[in-house]
C-alpha cells in the first residue's frame, strides 16, 4: 500500500446547473462494466459521505461528469466503490478525506 501521509487528493472544481462552482476531491475512480466512475467529497465538508459520477462524452466528444439516474448502476458501484475505498486505508494511516468510517 501507498504511504498516505503526503497525500493530496487531486482536486476538481464542478458547476451545477444554478451556475455555483463547488470544489471536490476525488478519492476514487473504476472502471466497471464498460463505464468510468469518480468517487468524489466536497473539500470543504467533513463525514464519510462520497459523491459518484459518471464519466461520459457529449455529442462534441467532450468529456463531463454526469449522475447515474439508474438505481440498480448506483448501487452497484457506491458497493464496488465502498469495497475499494475501505480495502485502500488501513484506519492507523489513512489520507485525511474523511472517507473511512471508523
Amino acid at each position: 500500500m501507498a504511504d498516505n501521509k503526503d497525500f493530496e487528493a487531486d482536486i476538481l472544481t464542478l458547476t451545477d446547473e444554478e451556475g455555483v462552482e463547488k470544489n471536490f476531491a476525488v478519492i476514487g475512480d473504476m472502471e466497471l462494466d464498460g463505464n468510468n466512475y469518480l468517487a468524489l467529497v466536497p473539500e470543504d465538508e467533513d463525514g464519510d459521505e462520497f459523491v459518484i459520477l459518471k464519466l461520459a462524452v457529449d455529442e462534441n466528444g467532450n468529456e463531463m461528469l454526469v449522475t447515474i439516474d439508474d438505481d440498480d448502476e448506483f448501487d452497484k458501484v457506491a458497493d464496488a466503490f465502498e469495497d475499494e475505498l475501505m480495502e485502500e486505508c488501513d484506519h492507523d494511516d489513512c489520507c485525511s478525506c474523511d472517507h473511512c468510517k471508523e
